[in-house]
């Protein structure tokens, strides 16, 4: 309007629109130092997302917090989805086409013991799960199993099939680890696979005084914790390494 009015001055122009030239130079400025934000966290994102192609936006957030409090910057969660949808920076899921639970066998199955329980301290419950990922045009299958408190991963292993012993191998890894937690007993929480269910599996959980704990319906929610570290070693960790070091 200036170009087209040039003898009109600005605070005339800003009268018209009943604001004043200060507020103008305020929302000039807000507009520029805006976008220079969203180019600094558009290159960061792209920076993160070289070592993990697959992070979501919620943990890319969360690994923003220390940039944006370094340059200043102030930006939600929702302005962040908002941003890297206008920049096709979001994430598709993949959808789930390899089964890693055989349910259908003769194995005992054993009742859902750990509905409603939650852990107050470490050895208490252990979730266990098998999760896989395709390199090269390899599938790898990664068991593992996680402390319900610490979050931790105290026993996994890596193969190129999902055989019951690797299973072992990885409850073996994390029976080495084990410390007795006063008078509380361990619980074994895992689904109604094969693996989980077999003869080798099951033995080498009562040798040790294990409880022994499994989903009943196959609802994701009733081992709601295993299929989270599941998303996360397949979505952040497997997606940035070479598996073949593993």
């Amino acid at each position: 309007m200036k170009r087209e009015f040039p003898h009109i001055g600005l605070a005339r122009l800003c009268g018209w629109f009943g604001i004043t030239r200060q507020a103008h130079y305020q929302y000039s400025w807000f507009c520029y130092s805006s976008d220079i934000e969203q180019k600094l966290v558009i290159e960061e994102v792209k920076r993160i997302r070289l070592l993990h192609r697959r992070m979501g936006t919620r943990k890319l957030y969360e690994m923003l917090q220390s940039f944006m409090i370094d340059n200043q910057i102030k930006m939600g969660r929702d302005a962040l989805f908002d941003l890297l949808a206008v920049h096709g920076l979001l994430v598709r899921k993949k959808r789930r086409t390899t089964i890693t639970t055989n349910s259908k066998h003769w194995f005992r199955r054993y009742p859902n013991l750990v509905r409603g329980f939650t852990p107050c301290g470490i050895n208490q419950l252990w979730v266990s799960d098998i999760t896989y990922w395709k390199a090269k045009q390899q599938f790898f299958y990664i068991s593992f199993i996680t402390d319900a408190y610490s979050r931790k991963i105290v026993g996994y292993s890596v193969a190129e099939n999902m055989e019951s012993v690797h299973c072992i191998q990885a409850l073996k890894i994390a029976l080495c680890g084990l410390r007795p937690q006063g008078h509380f007993k361990l619980t074994h929480h895992s689904d109604r696979g094969l693996q989980y269910c077999s003869n080798s599996y099951v033995q080498l959980l009562n040798e040790n005084n294990i409880t022994i704990s499994m989903t009943e319906n196959g609802d994701p929610l009733e081992n709601a914790l295993a299929e989270r570290i599941n998303g996360i070693i397949r979505m952040s960790i497997c997606s940035s390494a070479n598996l073949q070091i593993l």
